[in-house]
């Protein structure tokens, strides 16, 4: 049944005129009659301002790991303020913090802080650069790093006739087109591809700039053999590896996804899931490589290393690394899925899983992906569809088929329940909308 948004419809009329699309990020618009306004989290789950209740899968894009109001997290970054805030100068816990960070993921040498998981990756490249002299790096067709020029460039699936190689165009407006020149873009799991390309690039790729679960791209996950391959083929032609950890990072293993595939970065980032939403991230690597920050290669912000995402941070961490939260949290989407396929499979109809049990993608097609081209022959205009009816059912995801599922540490037996009685519901309705020729089938 549709939801009352009346409060939700209301406000956008009034942000929209002080906001562009009425909010702070345009993936936060979901049209002007469905964009929603929260007031409230609490564990998994959030109120918006007309009282809806949802059982949360997008948890920020997976900050909240441990779920919304923490009171641990909140009490250590109540601590974090009565240090003062910013003051430009280094406090004891930056170390304390990036031993515990090191610690969990070896390949984290050194650290240094970021706000955001955009500007971590931006110095990791700048970095990359810096230490190898070259300028062009490579990427995987549908991954995403982030909201600067060098990584703002995609394949617009939709509009490919699964014919030919499709074009490589800018994510927005703005971009110098010059800039898509230092770029290369290779298919997740073939490593030919990727060899291929070292080969016609030699002596001109700084990195291979990768997500080995690919967080805005279903959670696509690289063939374990396929990671160990690009290793080796780094090493090989002279090239870094760069992990981005951004969303994977303290979530799918307490080593991230360098401990799931037992490969090690030259540099790595982390973001998401270090102090539980407060805005935090890391950019870290090699000893060697990173002690050019500082000779040479510039890196700094005002906000970095603030005292109250990094008292959060460092008892987030603590509660990853020295509980069963992780375990919990892939115990808990394992069983989503198992209730999922248990619907799906009642009524027939195809479809994988992917990802990690903490950052699932849902595929409808029977043979999970490879890689991003896979999601065009895939029915995707059927889980748009169902999204929406999701949404009406008290259940929040991402209304895009290419965004995972995340899961939290505060998602339980109740939130299982509403969640799945809720998918039954919109699966059917969807079904219903494409007998009645309301939906059309793609792929």
């Amino acid at each position: 049944m549709p939801r009352d948004l009346t409060r939700s419809n209301e406000h956008f009329k009034k942000a929209v005129t002080r906001l562009p699309l009425g909010v702070a990020s345009n993936f936060r618009y979901w049209g002007d009659d469905r964009t929603i306004y929260v007031k409230q989290g609490r564990g998994a789950r959030v109120e918006d301002i007309d009282g809806n209740h949802y059982v949360d899968y997008r948890l920020g894009y997976g900050p909240a790991i441990l779920g919304y109001a923490h009171p641990e997290v909140d009490a250590a970054a109540r601590e974090g303020m009565d240090v003062g805030g910013v003051f430009a100068l280094a406090t004891e816990r930056e170390f304390r913090v990036a031993e515990r960070i090191s610690k969990m993921v070896p390949a984290a040498e050194l650290v240094r802080y970021s706000n955001s998981g955009t500007e971590a990756v931006m110095a990791g490249l700048r970095l990359a650069r810096a230490y190898t002299g070259r300028d062009e790096y490579i990427i995987l067709e549908g991954s995403y790093h982030g909201l600067f020029d060098a990584a703002m460039w995609y394949t617009p699936m939709e509009k490919w006739s699964q014919s030919g190689e499709p074009e490589v165009a800018p994510y927005s407006q703005g971009i110098p087109l010059g800039v898509r020149s230092f770029a290369h873009f290779v298919q997740a799991n073939d490593l030919n591809q990727l060899e291929e390309t070292f080969k016609r690039t030699a002596g001109r790729i700084a990195c291979l700039l990768i997500e080995p679960i690919m967080g805005n791209c279903l959670g696509i996950a690289a063939d374990p053999e396929y990671l160990r391959g690009a290793r080796a083929l780094c090493d090989k032609y002279g090239v870094l590896l760069f992990i981005d950890e951004v969303k994977t990072g303290f979530r799918v293993a307490r080593g991230g996804v360098q401990q799931l595939y037992n490969v090690h970065a030259d540099i790595c980032t982390l973001a998401k899931a270090v102090a539980n939403g407060y805005p935090i991230s890391v950019v870290a690597g090699r000893e060697e490589i990173m002690r050019k920050f500082g000779k040479g290669v510039a890196h700094g912000g005002t906000y970095t290393a603030h005292s109250v995402s990094l008292a959060a941070a460092e008892k987030c961490l603590e509660i990853l690394d020295e509980t069963d939260a992780l375990e919990r949290i892939a115990d808990y989407g394992t069983r989503l899925m198992q209730g999922m396929t248990k619907v799906l499979s009642a009524r027939n109809i195809a479809h994988s899983f992917v990802g990690h049990p903490s950052m699932l993608g849902l595929y409808f097609d029977a043979q999970p992906p490879r890689n991003y081209r896979t999601w065009k022959s895939s029915d995707y205009a059927f889980y748009d569809a169902m999204a929406q009816v999701l949404h009406d059912e008290g259940v929040l995801c991402e209304p895009d088929s290419r965004e995972p599922w995340f899961i939290s540490a505060a998602h339980d037996e109740s939130c299982l329940n509403d969640t799945l009685k809720g998918f039954e519901v919109a699966v059917d309705a969807t079904l219903e909308a494409r007998a009645s020729g309301q939906l059309e089938k793609h792929g």
